[in-house]
């Protein structure tokens, strides 16, 4: 019997509504059920060939517990080695590199000392950074947020230089991102599943939070394929399973805004029932496919980042 979990937390429409899609299609030797965890072994199977991570982001024992079923053959998704090593900033510098339009973005120390540091921790840090030279590349109006964030927590539009260094004030040991604002005429958020399923979504980030979904506008079919087209190539060097984009439309050119969410929004209340029940069929489907292609080696997604660095292959 080849099992299928999944690793959530106080989640709950979504790791319900994809056991029970799973378990509905009577597959021969395949199970769906909830991930149980009574003691952590080195080296020994978890006994899932599939399990899909929804909280591991959070939990630091479950990304190091599911190191080791990855080690010992389970197809985990997403990919828990890509997934600790990834961050925004970094998203945003590889798809420079591969032609995905971005907003422009620099990087910010913490405001204060990370733990156990002290100033001569610092030391090949300039001082005064050239705020200038950041703030005429990006400009202003601007957004910052955690380079490592998610779930619209940290996020400040900033309108000035005063007003930068005021909010900058207050985030503490955050790492920032200082990101251009780039105005839309459309905004897309865009689930991608196995690397070739992909769901494109109007939504509206100005609205209340359960009514993000509920946009006036809808792709023209042009429009609708381009972006298809840059989740794909986005989703194949990340290498992510399980993914949002986030693309906004400017002068008609679609912007990668957020494209690192690899347990993404998936709760019926606020992705709306089409959108749920698409994203609980497809996710279904994909796990099923995982375990019955399993083997006994490596089951993990691994993107053409890593894959083309690895043979010293030019990124395009």
């Amino acid at each position: 019997m080849k099992k299928i979990g999944i690793l959530h937390g106080k989640e709950r429409s979504f790791p319900e509504a994809f056991m029970a899609r799973v378990n509905s299609k009577n597959v021969p030797g395949i199970v769906a059920e909830p991930v149980k965890i009574d003691k952590a072994i080195q080296g020994e199977p978890c006994g899932f060939t599939v399990i899909i991570d929804r909280i591991s982001q959070d939990v630091p024992f479950y990304r190091t517990w599911l190191k080791n079923a990855a080690l010992t053959g389970t197809a985990v998704i997403n990919n828990p080695f890509w997934w600790s090593a990834d961050d925004k900033y970094f998203n945003n510098c590889l798809m420079t590199k591969v032609g995905v339009p971005v907003p422009k973005t620099v990087i910010l120390p913490s405001r204060d000392l990370p733990a156990d540091t002290t100033d001569e921790s610092f030391s090949n840090l300039a001082f005064p950074l050239d705020w200038d030279g950041m703030f005429n590349y990006v400009g202003f109006p601007a957004y910052m947020k955690p380079f490592a964030g998610g779930g619209w927590k940290n996020v400040y539009k900033l309108n000035t230089a005063e007003e930068f260094f005021q909010k900058h004030s207050e985030t503490g040991q955050l790492v920032m991102l200082l990101q251009e604002e780039i105005v839309f005429e459309e905004y897309y958020r865009c689930y991608c599943i196995g690397g070739k399923y992909v769901r494109i979504m109007p939504y509206e980030p100005r609205n209340p939070h359960h009514l993000r979904y509920v946009a006036d506008f809808s792709p023209s079919p042009e429009r609708h394929q381009l972006m298809t087209d840059i989740v794909l190539a986005i989703n194949k060097y990340l290498g992510y399973d399980f993914n949002t984009v986030e693309l906004a439309i400017r002068d008609g050119v679609p912007y990668a805004i957020d494209f690192c969410n690899p347990a993404p929004d998936a709760e019926k209340a606020s992705v709306g029932q089409d959108n749920f029940e698409w994203v609980v069929e497809t996710a279904a489907s994909y796990a099923i496919e995982k375990a019955l292609t399993s083997n006994g080696g490596d089951n993990l997604t691994w993107g053409e980042y890593l894959k083309r660095s690895g043979t010293k292959m030019p990124l395009v």
